[in-house]
């Protein structure tokens, strides 16, 4: 049951600073913002929305296929991702460009700042998921521009139900793509944040969107997820974390999760247990692809957060 994850795959620079951004940040200055962060810590991860997805979902057993651009300085993330067994037939080396590149900055609250270079990501409208035989569920996820219509529009010739997951890509859609990539997915997948600018992008309410897809997820981070499903609304608990480190991936893990339950045939409260347990692993462990819970680890927090066996 193979999912296609389409999306960008990066490396990330992930900075700590000591402090929080509010006590730097001078509401009334704001128009002329010039702060400078001491980071002392500094770390390099592989990243990138499709890496971050599909890396989780090997952990749970899925064998899932990257589709994504990639510079080329991609050598190091291929050597990875040959290693960890995720297939590359779709992966696509741009000449002539770096691969994506995020520098992220977070400070004792989570709250985070983040700059990114798209890179070979511009290109990722080359890729055609038409092209892919087999899939049974995709996603996508943040990527370029014109890819991400691309890849939409493919999913929906093909009759494949796909996630839309439009995250940080949100400012580059226009309203009218943004409503079009919603009529053509079966879900969508936001965190409270993007919901509210999807809202304010497109003059529907979270209501009125949700009514387009047959499920949409809206992430709450500590507090869990909200899950429009028909005329139902399901609240999902946070699972206990066993200790926060890093909010950087929670978001593409919990995806993972949802993504696993779903080309199983799970319904949606049960394919979103599962996603949080995903991101609670996550949590405990910094950068997107360091948490290496076994398929036995994971069903044991999920039947203790929820009372229930996952498989």
């Amino acid at each position: 049951m193979s999912i296609l994850v389409c999306g960008s795959v990066a490396y990330d620079s992930i900075m700590v600073f000591h402090d929080r951004f509010k006590n730097h940040i001078l509401p009334d200055q704001i128009h002329i913002l010039n702060v400078s962060f001491l980071v002392p810590d500094l770390r390099r991860e592989f990243g990138g929305c499709a890496g971050n997805i599909a890396y989780s979902l090997k952990l749970l057993g899925s064998d899932p296929l990257i589709m994504a651009t990639v510079g080329e300085d991609a050598g190091p993330y291929r050597y990875r991702l040959e290693k960890l067994g995720l297939s590359q037939a779709y992966v696509r080396e741009v000449a002539d460009s770096f691969t994506a590149q995020a520098f992220i900055t977070t400070d004792l609250d989570d709250n985070q700042i983040t700059a990114f270079h798209p890179g070979a990501m511009f290109h990722s409208h080359l890729n055609d998921v038409r092209e892919v035989p087999g899939v049974k569920l995709g996603i996508v996820s943040p990527d370029g521009r014109d890819g991400m219509l691309r890849h939409a529009l493919g999913f929906a010739e093909m009759g494949v139900p796909f996630v839309f997951d439009p995250g940080q890509a949100l400012p580059i859609l226009s309203s009218e793509e943004l409503l079009t990539c919603l009529q053509l997915a079966r879900y969508c997948t936001v965190n409270s944040y993007e919901a509210s600018l999807m809202c304010e992008k497109t003059g529907r309410s979270e209501a009125e969107l949700a009514a387009m897809v047959e499920g949409f997820v809206v992430t709450l981070g500590a507090e869990g997820s909200r899950i429009h499903c028909g005329d139902e609304v399901l609240n999902i608990p946070a699972v206990e974390a066993e200790v926060i480190v890093d909010p950087t991936g929670c978001g593409d893990a919990y995806r993972a999760g949802l993504l696993h339950g779903l080309v199983r045939g799970w319904d949606m409260l049960q394919a979103a247990r599962l996603a949080a347990v995903m991101g609670a692993f996550k949590i405990a462990h910094r950068g997107g692809q360091n948490h290496k819970p076994t398929r036995e680890d994971i069903a044991a927090r999920y039947r203790e957060a929820f009372g229930e066996e996952p498989w």
